[in-house]
C-alpha cells in the first residue's frame, strides 16, 4: 500500500463465541489487513461472558488498529463482507443479541463523529463494555473519544467505578 494513500487510522473490535475462535480471529485479521490496511497495533485476546443475552459460550475479544486509505463507509462494507465470508449469518438488531462466530465493530475512525442510519462512530456502546475497553486500554490508553473528550484510561476508570461490587 502506498504510504501517501494511508492517512486514516481505524480501531476495530473483534468478538465471537462460536467455533474455533482463535482461528476465526486469525482469518479475520488476515482479511482485514489485506482489504482495509496494515495492522499497526493489536491487543491481546480477552475472554468474556455474553452481555445482553444468556449463552453457555464465552466470547473472545480483541481490538486492532489499522491504517487505511478507505472511507468509513468503505471500511463498514468490507467488515460486513468479511463477517459474512467467515460465517456470520445475521446482524443483531435493536440489541437483540445472540451467539455469533464473528462480530467486527468499528470503534473509531480518526477523530471523527458519524451518526447516520447505517453507521455510528465512535461505536455507541464502547464506554459501557469491559470487553472493548480492556483491549483498547492495552493498545490506545491515551486515545481521546471525540464526543466525550475522555481518553481510554479515563473511560476505563469510569467504567470500573460504575461497576464496583460492594
Amino acid at each position: 500500500m502506498n504510504e501517501r494513500e494511508v492517512t486514516n487510522k481505524v480501531y476495530i473490535a473483534l468478538g465471537g463465541n462460536l467455533g474455533n475462535k482463535v482461528s476465526v480471529f486469525c482469518m479475520a485479521e488476515e482479511l482485514l489487513s489485506k482489504e482495509i490496511g496494515d495492522i499497526i497495533a493489536k491487543s491481546s485476546n480477552y475472554e468474556s461472558e455474553a452481555v445482553g443475552f444468556s449463552s453457555k459460550n464465552t466470547f473472545l475479544n480483541n481490538v486492532i488498529c489499522l491504517v487505511t486509505p478507505l472511507s468509513p463507509l468503505q471500511v463498514l462494507s468490507v467488515t460486513q463482507d468479511i463477517e459474512k465470508r467467515l460465517g456470520r449469518t445475521e446482524k443483531s438488531l435493536q440489541r437483540n443479541y445472540k451467539d455469533r462466530i464473528i462480530d467486527i465493530d468499528i470503534l473509531y475512525y480518526n477523530d471523527i463523529v458519524i451518526n447516520t442510519y447505517e453507521l455510528t462512530i465512535p461505536h455507541p456502546n464502547l464506554q459501557e463494555r469491559e470487553f472493548v475497553l480492556k483491549p483498547l486500554l492495552e493498545i490506545a490508553p491515551d486515545k481521546i473519544h471525540p464526543a466525550f473528550l475522555l481518553n481510554t484510561k479515563e473511560m476505563w476508570v469510569r467504567y470500573q467505578n460504575q461497576h464496583l461490587k460492594v
